[in-house]
């Protein structure tokens, strides 16, 4: 699906005294850029605020004058896109992730959510939330001339003014993907979630991934299981050693064409049959040995 995609990184973040919120980290990456592996695919990323290093390039502008508000900073986004269809985000989601992206983007075009105008996500709270939302162009730049007609500026007003004349479906948000950080609180709750220990690999991986460039299904049962096969057949210092070794073959692998899931299943595969064999002789051996004495 075609989209262009729009962040407001432009606040003034009081509530955290001013600080570049955009820029804090969460799991060692910034909160920018956690928003930005959301969206990935879209045609055109353009972010509103001040310039700072981001992990893939954007569009940069800012509204006039800067600290306008969100209206007046959804509007110079917009001035920087053609698609159909904006997605347009905060730059304070740490959890907001692609399924819940391409549930908002997909949700116009349902018959069980008919919004003519887009989608808006709804947090488990039952709120709304129009900085998590998919809007289609034509309707968000008519709705924002009349507010701008009406009011003869945009700065201050709030968004509420603009959704409030918008058909938007509504996407019920999983548990953490509309959790914003508005607070230190906040900051400190997040970085606590994602390493809670019936979360934290995946987090973990989704950021390693992210900080390589690279989008590969992980079966981390599977590199578990040869991890421990690896440490309890050969030696412990073998299962970082292996995991590494199965990566570099199936990288190798699809570079000559091989699907890269089905590289890492079969080199993890192989080398968990080979942990599997040294153990065999090591008990077989151990058994001798025994019998012999």
């Amino acid at each position: 699906m075609s989209y262009d995609a729009i962040v407001l990184a432009g606040g003034a973040a009081r509530r955290l005294g001013g600080a570049d919120k955009p820029a804090l980290s969460v799991g060692g990456r910034a909160l920018l850029d956690r928003v930005l592996d959301a969206c990935p695919d879209a045609r055109t990323t353009v972010v509103v605020g001040d310039r700072r290093t981001t992990a893939r390039p954007v569009h940069w502008t800012r509204e006039d004058p800067p600290g306008g508000g969100p209206v007046a900073a959804l509007d110079a986004g917009l001035r920087r896109t053609t698609a159909e269809l904006v997605l347009v985000l905060s730059a304070d989601l740490p959890f907001l992730d692609r399924e819940t992206v391409g549930a908002l983007l997909e949700a116009p075009s349902t018959p069980t959510a008919p919004g003519q105008d887009g989608a808006m996500l709804r947090d488990p709270d039952g709120r709304d939330q129009p900085l998590v939302a998919a809007y289609r162009a034509e309707p968000l730049r008519r709705e924002i001339a009349l507010l701008a007609a009406e009011h003869g500026t945009l700065t201050g007003l709030p968004l509420r003014a603009l959704t409030a004349e918008l058909d938007l479906a509504r996407v019920t948000s999983r548990p953490l993907a509309s959790f914003d950080c508005d607070t230190w609180n906040d900051l400190a709750a997040a970085r606590a979630r994602i390493r809670e220990h019936g979360s934290v690999l995946e987090q973990w991986i989704t950021a390693v991934k992210s900080e390589l460039g690279i989008d590969l299904t992980v079966d981390t049962k599977t590199l578990l299981d040869l991890a421990r096969d690896a440490a309890h057949g050969v030696a412990r210092p073998a299962a970082p050693l292996t995991t590494f070794l199965v990566g570099y073959a199936a990288a190798h692998a699809a570079a000559t064409g091989a699907d890269p899931a089905q590289a890492v299943a079969e080199a993890s595969r192989k080398a968990a049959d080979l942990a599997l064999r040294w153990a065999d002789e090591a008990a077989a051996d151990s058994a001798e040995q025994n019998g012999s004495g």
